[in-house]
This record gives structure tokens, C-alpha cells and sequence, in this order.
């Protein structure tokens, strides 16, 4: 019998959201495309939904190179000869006001949430649109809604990546490809705990949250939803 079940491609796969959205997806019985640095971790998340022999793990993938995110598809084309989505969760916070930071650390905010994502989705739409179906999801932030103060770069990034969403989304709806992203607000993660010792953690978003709302929009249950920004804010 034929295997259905949805080919995706997860970047940032041994990262917090990353850890929760593998178990998520491949929970349901999804196939994995895992793209990150650490082989070892994500080969450990995904060992008992079937492993190697059902997902593909592919490691040391330079994200800002766009030929990188071509063979990245290229590789699940060949083991799977389909992708039906890609969720990108690849991306990068620092905090500085509008008098801080350099051209350094704008440029690493753009190149960590802007150039990936749009070397993701690049690589990913041919198949796609050749096919006349897909689903993208971005990790946006509440943020770039309404930016507050000591998050200028982040939010400014951030920003970008919806107005590339939107118009990605507007782009390829008369093709079948949906294009949407998450929202979250602070995630708890061991790395803000310790940044935010004094914070009240029992308010911030879940990994897994994040991970039930990417699935969502991943899922054919949400093929009516393009260009949408879904805030998963916890209780903030």
C-alpha cells in the first residue's frame, strides 16, 4: 500500500521548537526532513516514530546559502518524490534599543530570520507549485506587530519576514501553496529562563504550542488559511 502521509521539512529540528514540532508531526505520521547542525539529536527525537528508515536527517546545511536549501529539497525529492510542507523555525533574538547595536548585529538579525526563510521557501515552491499544493509556515513575532522598546533589529527583522508571508502568500494562492506564520511571544525555553530569572515562566508560551499551531497550519485541515499571522501568546 502506498504511503500518504505528509512529507515535511523542519528546520531547526534539534532546537526547542524544533524538538516539540518533530514530536508532533511525526506523532501524527508525518515524514520528517529534519535540517539542523546536530545529527545526533534529532536522529534521538525521532528514533521511536520509526527513525532513519522513515525520516531523513540531513545536518550542516548552511541556511544562508540558497544552494544549501536546494539540496535540502533535492534530497527529500529524491527519498520521498514529494514535499507537502516546510516549517522554517530557524531564526534569531537580541535585544537592543534604537541607540544600540552596530550594522553587525542588524545585518546578523536579517540574515538569521530574513535570508533564511526566503531560502527555504525559495527552494521549496518549485515542487510545489509543480505540484499545485504546499504549505510554508514562518515564525513571526508579536513584536513586529507593534515593537517595543530594546527590540529595534529584532523587531525590525521580524517585520520582515511577515511582509514577505504576505506577499509570498498573495503570490501563490492561485496555485495551490499556502503561505502563513506563527506569532509567539516568549517562549519558555532553558535559554530565557536563565535570561529572565525573576520573569513569570508559568506566562509564557510552550514549546509545544508553538508546535500544535504549526501543525495546524501544515495539516489539510487548514487548507482554507493563506497570509494568516497566528498569535500563540500563552498567557502574557
Amino acid at each position: 500500500m502506498t504511503d500518504t502521509s505528509p512529507i515535511v521539512i523542519v528546520t531547526g529540528a534539534a532546537g526547542n521548537v524544533g524538538r516539540a514540532l518533530l514530536t508532533t508531526l511525526a506523532g501524527r505520521g508525518d515524514r520528517i526532513i529534519a535540517v539542523d547542525r546536530q545529527a545526533s539529536a534529532m536522529d534521538d527525537i525521532l528514533k521511536p516514530f520509526g527513525g532513519t528508515d522513515r525520516h531523513l536527517v540531513l545536518a550542516d546545511l548552511d541556511l544562508f546559502d540558497p544552494a544549501a536549501c536546494e539540496a535540502a529539497v533535492r534530497a527529500g525529492l529524491a527519498r520521498y518524490g514529494r514535499i507537502d510542507g516546510v516549517a522554517h523555525t530557524v531564526g534569531g533574538f537580541a535585544s537592543a534599543g534604537a541607540t544600540e547595536g552596530g550594522p553587525e548585529l542588524w545585518e546578523q538579525m536579517y540574515r538569521l530570520n530574513v535570508l533564511t526563510t526566503l531560502n527555504m521557501f525559495r527552494a521549496a515552491l518549485a515542487p510545489m507549485q509543480a505540484a499545485g499544493r504546499g504549505s510554508l509556515v514562518a515564525i513571526g513575532a508579536g513584536a513586529a506587530i507593534k515593537a517595543p522598546a530594546g527590540l529595534s533589529a529584532y523587531a525590525a527583522a521580524k517585520s520582515a519576514v511577515h511582509r514577505l508571508v504576505e506577499s509570498f502568500a498573495d503570490e501563490m494562492k492561485a496555485v495551490g501553496v499556502r503561505v502563513n506564520a506563527i506569532l509567539p511571544s516568549i517562549i519558555d525555553t532553558p535559554q530565557n529562563r536563565a535570561a529572565m530569572p525573576d520573569a513569570d515562566h508559568k506566562a509564557w508560551v510552550q514549546p509545544r504550542e508553538i508546535a500544535s499551531a504549526i501543525a495546524f497550519l501544515l495539516a489539510e485541515d487548514a487548507s482554507g488559511v493563506t497570509g494568516a499571522f497566528i498569535p500563540v501568546s500563552g498567557r502574557v
